[in-house]
This record gives C-alpha cells, structure tokens and sequence, in this order.
C-alpha cells in the first residue's frame, strides 16, 4: 500500500504521461496545486516509487514513466466506470435511438460508435447464437407460395428465413402451421430445435400444414449461423496511439484473428478484470497495450462482450465510462428486440 501523498504523485506522474507520451519530471509534479510539498521531496517520492516498481526511468536524465504496475494503482484507484461526457452521453442516446435493423449491422454500428467516443480499436463480440433460446417465431405468408419465417432469440437477434412452398396455400393454413410452431419451438435453444424429431413434431397435422412446419423447421436447424462473430472498429485510429509501426502491424495481425480477440476478452471477463494491463491480457504481442471489456446482458443472460484495446497509457477513465454506457445499452436494445 501506498501512503496517500505517494498515491497522488503517482496519480499525477501516470495522467501527465497519459496526456503527453512524454517521461515526466520531479518539477511539474510539485508544480501540481495537489502536492504541497518541495520538488526535492517529489524526486525522493519519485526514486521511491521507481524503487518499488510503479514507476521506471527510460533514460538516466530523464523523467520518469508508469510501469504496469503503476498503470494498475491508477486505474484500481478509479473504482470502476464514471460518467461519460455530456457530448459523448447524447451521442450515445442518438445513436440507440435511431439503430434498428439486423443484428449483424447493428453490431457493426456499435463498434464504429465505441471507437469515435474512445478513439481506441473496438471490439464488439456477437451473441452465440446455438445457445439463445426462441422467445417467439411467426410465420408471415408473403404471396401464395411464400411464406417468412420471423424468429426472435433471447440475446435479441432476429433470423428471418424465406419459405419456398411448392403449392398455393392459404392463410388458414399456414396460421395452423404458425401455432403448431410456436408450441414446438418457443422455449427450446436453436440447438434443441436441431434434435427435433421431424415425424412426432408433424404428427396427426393436415400434409399441407405439416409441410409447412417440416420445411420450418429444416430450414431452422441449418448449419449457416456463424458462432463468435466479431466485429471491430476503428483500427486507424488504434493505430494513430502507438509510435512503433512493428507493434501496430503485430496488434493489426491479432485483430484479424477472430477467436483470439474472443478469446482475449473471455479471458480477462473470467478473471473478474474489466481492463487488462500490457501483459495481463495473456498475450506477449500486446505488452504495450491494454484492454478495457465489459460483458452486455440480454434479457437477464450474458449475451456477448464489447471492449476496447489502446495503449497502455490509455484514458482509462474515459475508455471505463464508454465502455461501460454502451454495453448497457446495447443489452437494453437487445432485450426489447
């Protein structure tokens, strides 16, 4: 544990660092209006605090630099998310307000939209779609031989699959079909759905309407769905944070690998992290950067992840409450679908 003026020095030394790149003297750190001490007692605090491994000193003139386990002090000392920008707060708003549509675009949007408020590399992880469960399905007759099939999932996303009939049918016919659905389906994970035995789910129903549910149902059990889609945004301004174009290449190449960026942030959420500091994240490539994750919650379940990635010496404080805001809205416009 650090005594409180050792904390604030510390404090002060990482957020100059934050905003400059640059490493940072005993002087601006006593020129600060929170230490009330001489500058000859900040450089002994200083020594001491490099002694102790907060901080480093990359040249023997030179300032000095948060190490790790200085970063870490600061952002266990922030608490946890604060509030975000009244700026970036409507544009949040805005934003949720006027997205709709499919789940893959709206995904997308999302990643774009954390990475214009943080400035940092997005990461959005979509929902597992074999482990959602059906909240309903309806089938929509679009002309005399087609019909949609409308199905609306636990983590929020919507499938709709185009029905090909080989007849004219009814619409009476295919309300039967509908309700037959419904009493098979809702409540079963899309998994479930697969293992349906095709001949009891029609059994004692007219062949039209059964022929109805039996391509329903097929085509529900399709092996199109894409597990861990992830969709990330803002590499460019990612990679405007760091001065060495080796470690944006590296960073550039782990972000093209979807499991590992699954993985990556699985990992720090199961270690009860929401952010991960150089080589906390498991991953010696990003030994300069960090990661900041939350999970989003659908409909009371942990549907996906979202998080940012960025240099060590990120805005952790800003990247938290972004974050954080996003997450809970997105869960939120999941669950009312």
């Amino acid at each position: 544990m650090l005594d409180e003026r050792k904390a604030t020095i510390l404090r002060a030394v990482v957020t100059e660092y934050i905003e400059t790149a640059q490493p940072v003297g005993s002087g601006h750190v006593a020129s600060s209006t929170e230490i009330n001490v001489s500058s000859a007692t900040v450089r002994n605090d200083m020594a001491a605090l490099e002694a102790e491994g907060y901080l480093a000193q990359p040249h023997t003139s030179a300032g000095r630099i948060p190490t790790e386990k200085g970063y870490r002090f600061f952002v266990d000392q922030l608490g946890g998310p604060g509030k975000l920008g009244v700026t970036e707060s409507q544009q949040v708003r805005t934003f949720f307000s006027r997205t709709h549509g499919e789940m893959e675009q709206m995904l997308s949007d999302t990643s774009r939209l954390l990475s214009s408020l943080t400035h940092y590399a997005a990461v959005v992880v979509g929902p597992q779609l074999e482990v959602a469960t059906i909240k309903s399905i309806q089938l929509v007759s679009l002309s005399v031989r087609v019909v949609l099939v409308v199905v609306v999932l636990s983590n929020g996303s919507i499938e709709k699959h185009s029905l090909e009939l080989a007849a004219d049918t009814e619409e009476l016919v295919i309300n039967s079909a509908d309700l037959r659905l419904s009493s098979l389906v809702v409540g079963q994970t899309l998994a479930g759905v697969a293992s349906l035995d095709l001949n009891a789910a029609v059994l004692g129903e007219p062949e039209d309407v059964s022929l109805i549910i039996r391509t329903a149902l097929i085509e529900l059990r399709g092996g199109h769905r894409h597990d861990d889609q992830v969709f990330i945004g803002g590499t460019s301004d990612m990679a405007a944070s760091f001065d060495a174009v080796r470690t944006v290449s590296e960073i550039l190449r782990i972000l093209e690998q979807q499991l590992v960026v699954v993985s990556l942030l699985e990992d720090v959420l199961d270690r009860g992290l929401s952010v991960a500091i150089g080589r906390e994240t498991g991953n010696e490539a990003l030994a300069d950067c960090s990661i900041v994750v939350a999970p989003y919650i659908v409909d009371g379940e942990t549907a996906g992840s979202i998080g940012v990635l960025g240099p060590t010496r990120m805005h952790y404080d800003q990247a938290l409450s972004a974050v954080a805001v996003v997450a809970n809205r997105l869960g939120h416009t999941l669950s009312e679908g």
